[in-house]
């Protein structure tokens, strides 16, 4: 069963991909007392991935800043050297967060992964997004598979209008 709106967020340690290299991070510290814009993709520099999602997140960073979310954040099941690569090569240093979920246990404690082992990329988190206010779901939008929409950037700030 998936997360819904209104649930916690589980209380897990992440890793940020940080300049300094990989940092934990748990998710009081990065969703407690504060909005944060989250969204999920199936893999770094993956097509869709670097192509339309985290490049929409980028363009729309500001804009997030401006309606109230304190910070964005990408989530991968990736470790964190590739998220920082990705992330650098994005030019997302300073609007995107970058959080490796290197297991997949976050995305897992979500309810929300998928068995990508037919494209060899083995369990991987499915791409949505969200707004979480004070460590609560406050909206939710996942993408049935295969698909790029309710999870973008332009989507994701007409919830927050």
């Amino acid at each position: 069963m998936s997360i819904k709106v209104g649930d916690s967020i589980p209380a897990m340690t992440l890793v940020k991909a940080t300049a300094d290299g990989p940092a934990p991070v748990t998710t009081a510290e990065l969703f407690g007392g504060r909005a944060v814009a989250l969204f999920s993709v199936p893999g770094a520099f993956t097509p869709t991935c670097s192509a339309r999602h985290l490049p929409g997140y980028v363009e729309h960073a500001e804009t997030f800043l401006r309606n109230g979310v304190d910070e964005v954040v990408c989530l991968s099941v990736n470790d964190a050297f590739v998220m920082a690569a990705w992330g650098k090569s994005a030019n997302a240093t300073g609007k995107v967060t970058m959080i490796a979920d290197g297991n997949g246990d976050f995305s897992k404690a979500l309810g929300l992964t998928f068995d990508g082992s037919a494209y060899g990329m083995g369990i991987r988190g499915q791409r949505f997004s969200m707004i979480v206010r004070d460590g609560k779901v406050a909206e939710l939008n996942i993408e049935p598979p295969g698909a790029f929409g309710v999870s973008s950037a332009e989507h994701l700030l007409g919830q927050l209008a």
